[in-house]
């Protein structure tokens, strides 16, 4: 990649977040403040809790479920707090916090401020949030954190470490496969308030609570399997917790679908993470928990791509000899238009790439493959009911397999579909041309026979100057409301992408514009960013920031490579607004930082070959495919280990 930038130290919590207040921030702090209950009336705490919460029959019952729910340990509270309470709270929530739009790689939700925050207020600011203080401060008192410890058996927990936020769940948003590993986490909870309270939050809206199973790789490490065992949709007063433990408590949130009616459809939630007693509180002990199991943000460091070698009998390509041979130029007209073979386009690309690391390139494959795709996988989305009349508007989990197609996992790292590979010695037949294989096999074929192939690798070293030393190659598709990547990079080299992508493409039907003229169709969903899926490359993270908790970049921010040198090549000229908005969400760091930060985003969009040189340590994902999104992702991911050429300048004396 042309240029990458140090990206800036994330930004310190808000010390705020009243909508109609302006409050200074507090005195330096940890990463979490340690704070100090604001002052309010003296109805002792349990009082605000349900009457039988404390009783030692029920700390009994919930213990014994505590510890044999699976897939992991955890509990749920029908009810926590005094309903008059909490129905209070929430009204606070609504009328005097605000709430902002957060989107990353990893999730899309809607979240106030750490409410630690809250003790920093004037009593008459406090004013406002009465119910809500009273709340935290019920939930962090000694009697509740010692009902936690009795349940789950955990240390000593801290009273002073608070560490909470409300969040909403709006149609869109999401939470994908993690672990809550971080810091001195001990307990994670989720209080629900979900909206309109009046109303029986329904499971085919979405966003409930997924738990999944976890299986031990080829390296002995935990990892969650691809399908969540236990789903919780959320209830009004229902309070869910459980022990974050590394490789064990992974989880997830599914895509919220409702939203858009009058009714103000919401999953609003109070949640958090009690931290085990720090220095200076009386329960500390000193001792600091120790796991070798790495958690799922450390997982994330690296990509573990398994490449393959080019075959040794081959002779590896010199990008500044002669052009490509007849057979390479043979090979590849039987799937590249035919515009991408020609000398004078091969040197006009090679120079763009030189300057900006990175080509979008427009109709890459033929025609006749481009037409057999384009309605091939629609048909196929269609007939695995993931097309736009699918009968839910949340696939089931098992979407998309079968029929030659498998999951890939883990999930805290990505989560798409891989072609199944040949059955070992079966029937393979030539079908001549190309494009009359069947769109299953034709993908096949890109993924085993062109990517991989001594002919692209030479048509790649003549476009870059650089020589594929080995590669990894797969065809990919990522159905909706499950799809994604999560923010990977690869700290000690360079890497080739060349990513094909195959998404089939909707427009507004056209229409009419006033006295009868033709309105232009409009371009909707992929195009808009509406519908997620986009690829996007980052600058490398600081060493303190989590890799899994940054910006996803805006969608407005899409490679230009390619639209010039040749109409053949990319013409771009095809009604489409190749930019796309995201909205603007309000984050302490600047628009400056995330232009620092973003380097490159490109839509999924069909027949188009995206290729970038990705320089070490740039953090590269496939955002979540939304469940509103009428059909899957598709693309073909070639990934490529380069060596640079080296040109003897005794060559280029005279």
């Amino acid at each position: 990649m042309a240029k990458t930038h140090p990206r800036s130290p994330s930004p310190e919590p808000k010390t705020s977040e009243l909508k109609r207040l302006k409050i200074g921030h507090p005195p330096p702090a940890s990463d979490t403040a340690t704070t100090t209950a604001a002052p309010h009336p003296t109805t002792p705490l349990t009082a605000c809790f349900t009457s039988d919460l404390f009783s030692a029959t029920h700390i009994s019952e919930l213990a014994t479920l505590y510890a044999t729910n699976q897939p992991f340990k955890h509990a749920l509270v029908e009810k926590l707090f005094q309903d008059d309470l909490l129905q209070k709270v929430k009204d606070e929530c609504l009328g005097e916090l605000h709430f902002t739009e957060k989107e990353t790689d990893i999730y899309k939700v809607n979240q106030t401020g750490d409410l630690a925050s809250l003790s920093y207020l004037t009593e008459k600011q406090v004013a406002l949030l009465p119910n809500l203080v009273k709340l935290r401060d019920a939930l962090y008192s000694l009697k509740f954190r010692e009902f936690l410890r009795a349940v789950t058996g955990c240390g000593p927990l801290s009273g002073v470490k608070q560490d909470m936020s409300v969040n909403t769940y709006r149609k869109g948003c999401h939470l994908l496969n993690h672990d809550d590993v971080i810091g001195t986490r001990r307990v994670s909870y989720i209080l629900y308030m979900p909206l309109p309270n009046y109303q029986l939050w329904q499971r085919e809206w979405g966003g409930a609570l997924e738990l999944y199973p976890v299986t031990e790789n080829a390296h002995g490490v935990l990892e969650p399997e691809p399908i969540p065992v236990k789903s919780i949709p959320p209830v009004w007063n229902q309070f869910i917790l459980f022990e974050v433990q590394p490789g064990r408590s992974f989880h997830s949130v599914e895509e919220v679908v409702v939203g858009d009616g009058e009714d103000g459809w919401q999953r609003l939630s109070i949640s958090g993470w009690f931290h085990a007693a720090q220095p200076g509180e009386e329960a500390y002990d000193g001792e600091e928990v120790e796991t070798s199991v790495p958690s799922s943000r450390e997982q994330l460091t690296s990509t573990s791509t398994e490449f393959k070698s080019y075959p040794d009998s081959e002779t590896p390509p010199l990008p500044d000899s002669s052009p490509l041979t007849e057979n390479h130029v043979s090979f590849l007209s039987e799937f590249l238009n035919p515009a991408y073979l020609q000398q004078r386009t091969i040197k006009a690309l090679a120079a763009r790439f030189a300057v900006e690391s990175s080509l979008e390139l427009y109709d890459f494959l033929s025609e006749p493959i481009a037409e057999k795709l384009d309605l091939g996988l629609r048909e196929l989305d269609e007939r695995d009911g993931l097309g736009k009349n699918r009968p839910s508007a949340i696939p089931p989990h098992t979407a998309g397999m079968g029929s030659g197609w498998r999951v890939k996992g883990p999930p805290h790292k990505w989560r798409y579909n891989v072609l199944e590979p040949p059955t070992p010695g079966g029937p393979s037949t030539a079908v001549s041309p190309r494009a009359a294989q069947a769109p299953r096999e034709l993908i096949r074929s890109l993924q085993d026979e062109l990517l991989p192939s001594s002919a692209f690798r030479a048509w790649l070293a003549a476009i870059s100057s650089l020589l594929p030393l080995r590669y990894a190659v797969e065809a990919r598709r990522f159905c909706p409301g499950l799809g994604y990547t999560l923010a990977t990079s690869e700290a000690k080299e360079a890497r080739l992408d060349a990513v094909l992508s195959l998404t089939p493409q909707v427009n507004e039907a056209a229409g009419t514009k006033g006295k009868g003229r033709a309105r232009e169709s409009q371009p909707i969903g992929w195009q808009t960013g509406q519908w997620g899926g986009w690829e996007c490359y980052m600058a490398p993270h600081d060493e303190e920031d989590d890799p899994a908790v940054y910006r996803s970049g805006s969608p407005k921010k899409t490679a230009q490579n390619g639209h010039g040198h040749d109409d053949h090549v990319a013409n771009g000229n095809d009604g489409t607004d190749r930019s796309c908005e995201n909205g603007d969400f309000e984050m302490e760091d600047s628009e400056d930082e995330e232009e620092d930060a973003t380097l490159l985003t490109s839509q999924p969009g069909f027949n188009r070959l995206l290729l970038v040189l990705r320089d070490e340590g740039v953090m590269r994902f496939v955002k979540y495919v939304s469940a509103a999104a009428e059909g899957s992702r598709w693309d073909v991911c070639g990934e490529y280990e380069v060596g640079m050429i080296e040109v003897d300048e005794s060559d280029c004396d005279d």
